[in-house]
């Protein structure tokens, strides 16, 4: 049972050393994902669209 006390006492020492983002932080990073996933999601839409038709056009012929 003492190493369970002597292990979250720890864990609270560790956690204060920790510095957390401030709330601007996080709202700027959560953008920049969401923007370069929708980005990346477009990129890979266009591509398989492109590609769809190529492949359409060989196999009609």
């Amino acid at each position: 049972m003492q190493k369970i006390i002597q292990y979250i006492k720890d864990s609270i020492v560790e956690l204060k050393k920790v510095i957390w983002p401030t709330k601007d932080k996080i709202t700027n990073d959560t953008l920049a994902v969401i923007i370069i996933s929708l980005i990346t999601a477009s990129f890979i839409g266009l591509a398989d669209f492109f590609l769809t038709q190529i492949i359409n056009l060989f196999i009609r012929q």
